[in-house]
């Protein structure tokens, strides 16, 4: 920073500032209150590493795991499949046998029977069910049976795989037979924008997004931390595995030129189960995390510094008038990710779940709409605007691929006496799955600079040809590959208008539709 300060020429004064957090959510808040005011790292590690040992000298036993000579050796992860119907013979074969092979690896998306070899869309074939008991809820739930299919294992340094054998499902009978730990949370998933009547039939607490081996095996390492001292930096440890790689949201893909399938995390910003859920090992899993939290600790920790969190809605806050220097904010994008929905399932292990009345947001089920957003972002807008000093500045990172919603941010700022000074694109390493996923996406973040000054009455917007044709022409001669991109294309589109307080005239798929029938256009040849 210091360097980079210098060959710009910015006369800076260092020194400590006072930073305070304010976050609606829950999860949110207990990560900002964690990383910036860590434990000491060392202490952090040994700690750890106890309730590691601890819970693996109960527990370890459910994940060992006869390797392919017989040995001993301990399971890896293993992956489980739905139990699909064949609608020509009426036989029950699972989805990992009717649709994936490996060497080189694929999954199909039509069903080759084991039994009648009468090939089927999975889409059009019924996944079969069963009704249990459900010893902690109380309920009989009915829910889709999944089976395992396929272990791979360590013995030694030695990794293996090998399809399921009598001994792994003997080790899973003796599983079901161990008593669940007594503080396991009895949390209802509060389902809205993400629910799927498919591959979410049965799922209707937090327990069922595990299997009956990881539930074990992390409640009792969540009971471990929370009578430790360091109870905070140890949930933060186990919480930032939890939701990604414990539950049988954790699933396998299959990526160009690989031999095997990969197994992956659970898909961000949704809560997608897929037919082939994988069940990793817990103990393993966390100690390689271990690794990656010492060294953020590490990167964070100062004993002399505090930063104030505050979880509460920024609708109304406690700071006086004018009394911030500067404001920077990543308010939600619309309906892109329902936060309070998404995290809900490391929210039940704190105990407390965001409430959503005040979330800033377009959802379906909450009844709010893009007026609603819009009503709710002014009303922040005019928070900030009131605790911010008169020559403060506000840094706005926002991303949407509808012009309703950039209309709707604009109108909020706008509205309380903010203008944009200064517009850029900020470059995430790693987008959203929906930024990489869906049709339309934006990438690159547009990155607004707001300042206390009247808003100038907005001439007539510039028609769409001309505006296109300047962003393309500036594209071409960059050096930069990204920027020729349509994604960043539309991202510098929404910023044109933005800076000229102009509403924003297309959504990110008319604008990419148009990008592309310019391409068209000029590669073809000329007409003699």
């Amino acid at each position: 920073m210091r360097e980079h300060a210098r060959k710009l020429g910015l006369k800076i004064r260092w020194g400590p500032r006072r930073a305070v957090l304010r976050e609606l959510g829950t999860l949110g808040s207990f990560v900002g209150q964690t990383l910036c005011n860590p434990p000491d790292p060392e202490e952090f590690r040994r700690e750890a590493e106890r309730i590691l040992s601890e819970a693996e000298r109960e527990l370890g036993w459910m994940y060992e795991a006869r390797d392919p000579d017989g040995g001993t050796g301990i399971i890896r992860y293993l992956i489980w499949s739905e139990l699909l119907e064949c609608p020509n013979c009426g036989e029950a074969n699972t989805l990992f046998d009717g649709c994936v092979r490996r060497q080189p690896a694929r999954i199909n998306s039509t069903f080759s029977c084991p039994h009648c070899s009468r090939r089927t869309s999975v889409a059009d074939m019924r996944r079969l069910t069963k009704t249990t008991f459900d010893e902690l809820s109380k309920e009989r739930i009915t829910a889709r049976i999944r089976r395992p299919v396929w272990l791979y294992g360590i013995t030694g340094k030695r990794e293996w795989s090998r399809p399921i054998k009598k001994s792994d499902l003997s080790l899973l009978t003796r599983i079901a037979h161990a008593p669940l730990p007594s503080d396991i949370p009895l949390a209802k998933v509060p389902w809205g924008d993400l629910y799927r009547s498919g591959y979410h039939q049965g799922i209707t607490h937090l327990h069922h997004f595990y299997t009956r081996r990881n539930l074990i095996v992390f409640a009792a390492l969540w009971q471990l931390a929370s009578s430790s001292p360091l109870r905070d930096a140890l949930r933060f440890w186990l919480l930032s595995y939890n939701a990604s790689h414990a539950t049988i949201m954790t699933r396998v893909v299959v990526k160009k030129n690989q031999r095997d399938l990969v197994i992956t995390s659970s898909q961000s910003g949704v809560l997608y189960i897929s037919g082939l859920p994988v069940e990793k090992n817990l103990f393993a899993g966390l100690r390689r995390k271990l690794k990656t939290i010492h060294a953020a600790f590490t990167e964070t920790y100062r004993p002399d510094r505090f930063v104030q969190v505050d979880q509460g809605s920024c609708l109304q806050t406690n700071l006086p008038d004018g009394s911030v220097d500067y404001v920077f904010t990543d308010p939600p994008f619309g309906g892109n990710i329902p936060y309070a929905e998404v995290n809900f399932i490391n929210e039940a292990w704190l105990g407390k779940c965001t409430d959503s009345r005040e979330e800033v947001t377009i959802s379906r089920v909450q009844g709010k709409h893009v007026s609603d957003y819009q009503a709710l972002m002014t009303q922040a807008f005019r928070e900030v605007h009131r605790v911010l000093k008169k020559n403060g500045k506000a840094t706005v990172v926002f991303h949407s691929s509808s012009s309703e919603v950039w209309n709707a941010l604009c109108h909020a700022y706008t509205e309380v006496g903010y203008s944009v000074e200064v517009a850029s694109i900020l470059d995430k390493t790693q987008g959203s799955f929906k930024q990489v996923s869906t049709n339309g996406a934006v990438k690159g973040d547009p990155l607004l600079l707001l300042g206390k000054r009247p808003v100038r009455r907005a001439s007539l917007p510039r028609a769409v040809a001309p505006v296109m044709e300047e962003l393309l022409e500036l594209a071409r001669a960059s050096s930069d590959r990204a920027e020729q991109t349509p994604q960043r294309l539309y991202s510098r589109f929404v910023t044109h208008y933005l800076t000229r307080e102009q509403s924003v005239p297309l959504n990110a798929d008319e604008f990419y539709q148009l990008v592309a029938s310019e391409s068209s256009s000029n590669a073809r040849p000329p007409v003699e």
